[in-house]
C-alpha cells in the first residue's frame, strides 16, 4: 500500500509539471468559477492568527496606501519563490486594510481535488481568463503576478527582476472590464530562501538525476517550473524572517478601453508602464530597507544569514 501511494504521488507531481496540462474540463471550470464566486472574505481565527504570525515574522511595512482607489482593482506585482509573497500580500491587505484580494494561481496548483478545495476556500483561484473575467464581472479585487511560476523560480542573481516574457493577458482582461490596475512592489520574499542549486541547474544536478530515476522529471516536464533546491532559516524549510516592504505605485485605469480594447502597440505601452512603476517601487523599497537595517534585532540578523 505505501508503495502504491508513493507511485500515485509521483504520478501527480509529474502531471502537474507536464507541458499542455489542463487540469479542468469545461464543466469543472464552470464549477470552479461558481465555487470561487461563493467565497467571501474570511474573518476567522485562522486568518487572524496567520496575520499576527506574518506580522511577527516578516514585520511588513506598507507605503503608498493613499494611492489605492476605492473601486475594485487588479493588483499587479513581482513574484517570488513558493508564492509566499502572495500570502503576505493578501493577509496584510485583508486583515490590515479590509481588501479581499483574490490571487490568481498557476493551473498546476489545482491538479489535486483536495488542494484545489483548500485553495478556493482561502480565496485563491485558477489563473484562467474565464475565472478572472467572472470575478471582474462581480467587482472583486484580484491579485496577479504576470511572471507566474517562471518568475517565482528565477535564479537568485535575478532577484527583484520582472520575468514577464510576452504576456499581455492581464492587460486585455483589465481593459475588457474597464478595471483599474494597481501596480505594487514587494521586497523581502526573494530572500526568504537561499538557493543551493538554481532551478535552471536542477535537472542536470545529482538531485535532478535522482528525480529522473523516480519518474518525477520526464521529457514532458516543464523545466521552467522546476524550483531551486532551497533552504530557509538555519538550514530548514522555514522561511527566513526577512522584513517585507510593500509599496504601491500610481493606479492606471483602463476604463477608456472598455468599449474598444487597446491595440498591440497600446498593450505593449501599458504593460511597460506598469512594469516601470513596479520597478520604481522595488528600487525605492530596497533603498528604504537598507536605511532601516539598524532596526533589525540580533536574532533576526542571525536567522536571515
Amino acid at each position: 500500500m505505501p508503495c502504491q501511494l508513493l507511485q500515485e504521488v509521483h504520478k501527480q507531481a509529474m502531471t502537474a509539471l507536464d507541458t499542455g496540462n489542463q487540469p479542468l474540463t469545461e464543466r469543472q471550470l464552470q464549477a470552479h468559477i461558481a465555487q470561487a464566486l461563493a467565497v467571501t472574505m474570511p474573518d476567522n481565527l485562522e486568518s487572524r492568527s496567520l496575520y499576527r504570525l506574518l506580522c511577527t515574522w516578516f514585520k511588513p511595512v506598507v507605503s503608498g496606501l493613499e494611492r489605492i482607489p476605492g473601486e475594485p482593482c487588479l493588483f499587479v506585482g513581482n513574484h517570488s519563490l513558493f508564492a509566499l509573497d502572495g500570502l503576505v500580500m493578501t493577509s496584510v491587505m485583508r486583515q490590515g486594510y479590509g481588501r479581499f484580494l483574490r490571487p490568481m494561481g498557476d493551473k498546476l496548483l489545482f491538479t489535486n481535488d483536495i488542494a484545489s478545495r483548500a485553495l478556493l476556500s482561502r480565496g485563491i483561484v485558477m489563473g484562467h481568463p474565464e475565472v478572472c473575467g467572472a470575478l471582474m464581472a462581480h467587482g472583486q479585487d484580484l491579485l496577479v503576478f504576470p511572471g507566474g511560476a517562471h518568475e517565482a523560480v528565477k535564479p537568485s542573481r535575478q532577484r527583484y527582476q520582472l520575468q514577464w516574457k510576452e504576456r499581455f493577458g492581464f492587460i486585455k482582461l483589465a481593459a475588457r472590464y474597464g478595471y483599474t490596475i494597481m501596480p505594487f512592489g514587494i521586497v523581502g520574499p526573494d530572500e526568504f530562501y537561499s538557493h543551493l542549486i538554481e532551478s535552471e541547474d536542477l535537472a542536470d544536478s545529482p538531485p535532478g538525476r535522482l528525480l529522473r530515476q523516480l519518474g518525477l522529471i520526464t521529457e514532458h516536464t516543464r523545466h521552467d517550473l522546476l524550483p531551486p533546491l532551497a533552504l530557509g532559516a538555519l538550514g530548514t524549510l522555514l522561511p527566513k524572517p526577512q522584513r517585507c516592504f510593500i509599496g504601491f505605485g500610481e493606479p492606471l485605469s483602463l476604463a477608456r478601453y472598455r468599449k474598444r480594447g487597446p491595440g498591440p502597440a497600446q498593450r505593449t505601452k501599458l504593460r511597460d508602464q506598469i512594469a516601470s512603476s513596479i520597478e520604481q517601487q522595488l528600487a525605492q523599497l530596497l533603498l528604504v530597507r537598507e536605511q532601516r537595517r539598524s532596526e533589525d534585532g540580533l536574532l533576526r540578523r542571525i536567522l536571515t544569514l
